[in-house]
């Protein structure tokens, strides 16, 4: 392709509103342009990028059966209420009306279309397993896009579901998926890393995600050194704590005026943070309870969710609803002489004679005992890890590191077959609810999170494996004729077997360089004054130097570098 005829807007300055490298990259390389907030159009050089992206995960997702599909954008509300998500995916969900009034959402993931489909089609067991997979572009209201292609309100994905009679089918495509996943993101030149995680709204009872590591990530990895254990930092679990062997001491309240944080208690009573507790209040399925976890520490509540089996996300007490019932303010709430129930983080259900609100304003207990003074309803992990602590499988202490989800699969089971009623007879002719798995790549997202991993301060570096083109030929004087024939030979004879832009444009030789270097392919080829001499410079875009090479050895240059 010749540059001339390509739509390349580059920029040299940095854009001010661009908070991420690879969205201030992308900008700059002439790759995005932003439409409204979290919507983008995507220019030539994006287009051919996540054409190879997406050629990779075909290429994968067929190796394991996986047969493409294309569903609507435009989902049904009925659908969405048969699953039960309508009103509980919540206000990310893009709603509309059509001109009969009839209501619709714009897909943010596809559960739903595909158990409609596949529930007037599937009969019998002999059908399954069976594996569809799309990709296609999704829609979130995301509160506050950011970060380019990140988190956007439209993006690219590719979904695949899965269904089986039984867990042991369920669990060898889940296994299947999950390698395709590791080969998709290794072809791809990515450094990431499979965490356990959280299911979130999709549901499901088994899930990982595939996190690109990255300085600008979103979510906060959990991992050892000594071994592959790795989990999203809301799912990593936290061991129960050996008992303390203290004595109890005697329940004393105590005027604590102007205390209203953990801190402040803690100075007050002159003791360590990690030595006073937190008592929350939170509303699960319409009920309220109280939690208990260390004043050092902060409540999790996806972990809280899931210990509950929570249909809804976890809701805390407003202070005036905390005023209302306990008639105190929520720096003195305590579980002494409350009505509600009582859980305990486990690092509490090992502490004796601590502190904790005494329900009344400006007072609080000390030596509080769970086994003596208030009903514990229950224990459980209900913080969030910390670093330095041993990792659930014992393999050594915990490190953080951050990382952006570029993929996740789950384990559904019949979560939305059992409400959507996608049954299937089963060998001995009974009605069963279809097991179902559920694995998503973020396509757009991991254009960005391969920028971010391939750049460096000139601009973005391509893996070979996603590049947009192999080959940039450039002219350092367009108003030399022997430059110029020597440069439209070398485009034609390379275009045989490599992918070539031809920067033929009218401009300056620096110009020229700083782009290259900006949209970084593999290899730059100038033509410049030794083309007299039938000598061109060759650079590979991760080397610092230039190597002459004479114009007919030029294609076997390319092949052995």
């Amino acid at each position: 392709m010749r540059q001339s005829q390509m739509f390349i807007p580059t920029l040299r300055e940095t854009p001010q509103d661009a908070e991420s490298l690879s969205h201030r990259l992308m900008l700059k390389a002439g790759m995005i342009k932003q439409m409204a907030s979290g919507i983008y159009t995507y220019l030539p050089i994006t287009r051919l990028v996540l054409h190879n992206i997406e050629k990779i995960v075909r290429e994968e997702m067929n190796k394991i059966g996986g047969v493409e599909i294309h569903m609507p954008v435009l989902h049904p509300k009925e659908l969405w209420e048969e699953s039960g998500r309508w009103d509980a995916y919540g206000n990310e969900l893009m709603r509309m009306n059509d001109r009969h009034g009839r209501e619709f959402a714009l897909g943010p993931t596809h559960e739903e279309m595909i158990v409609a489909l596949l529930r007037d089609e599937l009969r019998s067991y002999k059908k399954l397993p069976l594996t569809l997979f799309q990709i296609q572009t999704k829609f979130r209201d995301e509160l506050r896009p950011r970060y380019g292609l990140l988190r956007g309100r439209e993006f690219i994905m590719k979904d695949a579901y899965s269904f089986h009679t039984d867990d042991a089918s369920l669990t060898k495509t889940y296994n299947d998926m999950y390698q395709a996943y590791e080969n998709i993101f290794s072809r791809m030149g990515l450094n990431y890393r499979a965490v356990e995680a959280d299911s979130g709204a999709i549901g499901g009872s088994h899930t990982h995600e595939f996190m690109a590591l990255a300085d600008i990530g979103e979510d906060t990895i959990a991992y050892t050194e000594e071994s592959d254990y790795a989990a999203n930092i809301e799912k990593a679990e936290c061991q129960p704590v050996e008992k303390s062997a203290d004595a109890e001491k005697e329940l004393e309240k105590v005027e604590t005026p102007g205390v209203t944080t953990c801190q402040s208690l803690a100075d007050h009573l002159e003791i360590p943070l990690h030595e006073t507790t937190k008592t929350m209040v939170v509303k699960i399925n319409g009920e309220f309870l109280m939690i208990l976890v260390r004043g050092d520490q902060e409540l999790n509540d996806v972990k809280v969710k899931s210990f509950f089996n929570a249909e809804e996300e976890i809701e805390f007490a407003t202070e005036e609803e905390i005023v209302q019932h306990f008639n105190a303010t929520p720096g003195s709430l305590g579980p002494v002489n409350t009505e509600i129930p009582v859980y305990l983080d486990y690092q509490v259900d090992a502490m004796v004679n601590y502190p904790t609100g005494a329900n009344e304003t400006g007072h609080h207990y000390i030596n509080v005992n769970h086994t003596r003074d208030f009903e514990v309803r229950g224990t459980g992990d209900f913080r969030f890890i910390n670093e330095g602590e041993t990792a659930p499988d014992g393999s050594g202490p915990v490190k953080f590191m951050k990382g952006i989800e570029v993929g996740q699969v789950f384990k559904l089971g019949t979560k939305y077959s059992e409400s959507m009623g996608l049954n299937v007879l089963d060998e001995n002719g009974r009605s069963v609810p279809v097991m179902m798995g559920c694995y998503g790549v973020g396509v757009s997202r991991t254009l960005s999170a391969i920028i971010e991993s391939h750049h460096d301060e000139r601009g973005i570096i391509w893996p070979k494996s996603v590049t947009p083109f192999d080959v940039h030929i450039i002219t350092a004087n367009t108003k030399d004729e022997t430059i110029l024939n020597a440069a439209e030979e070398l485009y034609e004879s390379l275009q045989e077997k490599y992918r070539v832009l031809y920067d033929d444009r009218n401009e300056r030789a620096g110009v020229k360089f700083a782009d290259s270097d900006l949209i970084g392919l593999p290899y730059r080829i100038v033509v410049g004054r030794g083309a007299k001499d039938g000598v061109v410079e060759v650079k590979r875009r991760t080397d610092e130097k230039s190597t002459d090479v004479d114009i007919a050895d030029v294609l076997k240059f390319i092949d052995e570098n």
